[in-house]
C-alpha cells in the first residue's frame, strides 16, 4: 500500500499503460470522423479490426447491441433485437463504431432472425479469423413472436 491509503497495482505499470502504437490504429478509418456515413445496405466490408495487444491472455469481449433492426421478408415490417456477442480474442478485436455501422446496415435487409444471426457470427467468425465466437439475438417487441437464435 503505498502514502494516502492508496493500494499499489499488482501489475507493473508498464503493462498496462502502454500507448497503442501508430501502426495499431493506421487501419481504423472510422473512429475521428466529423461526419459518420451510415450504410444503407448490406456492407461487412465496413468492419474494422485492430491488433490485440495482449494475445497471451485469455480474456472475453462481450458486445451488447440493443438496437438492432431488420425486415420481415415477408411482410416488410421491421423486427426489433436485442444483439449479444462474445468472444476471446486472439490476433485482432473488432472495432466497436465499425461493428454498430456494420449492424445498422441490416437496417433495410429483408431476412429472417435465424438468418441474420448466422450471417452476422459468419461475418464475424471469418473476419477475425476465429471461431470461438457466440451470437445472441433476443427478437422482441415489434416482432411477430419472441425468438432467441444463438450461434456458436
Amino acid at each position: 500500500m503505498l502514502s494516502g491509503g492508496v493500494v499499489e497495482p499488482a501489475i507493473p505499470s508498464h503493462l498496462y499503460r502502454r500507448k497503442l502504437a501508430m501502426s495499431d490504429t493506421e487501419n481504423l478509418t472510422l473512429l475521428g470522423q466529423s461526419k459518420t456515413e451510415y450504410p444503407q445496405t448490406y456492407s461487412p466490408t465496413v468492419l474494422e479490426r485492430f491488433h490485440n495487444r495482449y494475445p497471451q491472455q485469455d480474456y472475453v469481449v462481450e458486445l451488447d447491441c440493443p438496437e438492432f433492426t431488420c425486415l420481415c421478408p415477408l411482410t416488410g415490417q421491421p423486427d426489433f433485437a436485442h444483439i449479444g456477442i462474445r468472444y476471446s480474442p486472439r490476433e485482432f478485436l473488432v472495432e466497436s463504431k465499425s461493428l454498430k455501422l456494420y449492424l445498422f446496415s441490416f437496417r433495410n435487409k429483408g431476412e429472417f432472425s435465424e438468418d441474420s444471426v448466422n450471417c452476422i457470427a459468419r461475418d464475424l467468425f471469418q473476419f477475425c479469423n476465429r471461431n470461438g465466437w457466440r451470437c445472441e439475438e433476443s427478437f422482441g417487441p415489434g416482432a411477430a413472436s419472441r425468438s432467441s437464435p444463438v450461434c456458436a
